[in-house]
């Protein structure tokens, strides 16, 4: 068994809940991976600035792969938590879960798990430029 499939429910902190649009299909009807990944930075992006009280920037993704896919009209939910904090970063492990409302069978809902990664944000200056987390006294 994978730890995908060892996983019963989402790790971390619900950071965002959307749902997507028409728009945001593929040619084949299903919802574009990259409109995923965009939800995932939004949600990343919310809890690294938490975490860094600064601005920052998305400076990798580590690999992603796409279990299931999610079609219009699905609740996507991101959920995220800290894996690490290092002097100018922090990397935040996400997760999509997947709440099928309109395609699920009306007597239970069955959330999945579409894909998870890990995405590293660098904290940022007034400049422009990176800067070492400043840690608050709850931090220590």
């Amino acid at each position: 068994m994978t730890q995908t499939q060892a996983v019963a429910g989402p790790q971390g902190e619900l950071l965002l809940r959307t749902m997507p649009l028409p728009a945001d299909t593929s040619f084949n009807g299903d919802i574009f991976g990259g409109w995923i990944m965009a939800q995932m930075d939004l949600a990343g992006s919310m809890m690294a600035k938490e975490v860094t009280r600064t601005r920052t920037a998305t400076v990798a993704v580590e690999s992603m792969q796409f279990i299931k896919p999610v079609r219009v009209g699905d609740v996507v939910c991101c959920y995220g938590r800290v894996q690490r904090i290092g002097t100018t970063s922090v990397t935040i492990m996400l997760e999509v879960w997947v709440r099928p409302i309109l395609h699920a069978d009306k007597n239970q809902f069955t959330n999945f798990k579409v894909t998870e990664a890990a995405i590293t944000y660098v904290a940022l200056g007034e400049d422009g430029r990176k800067q070492p987390i400043r840690k608050s006294k709850a931090d220590t």
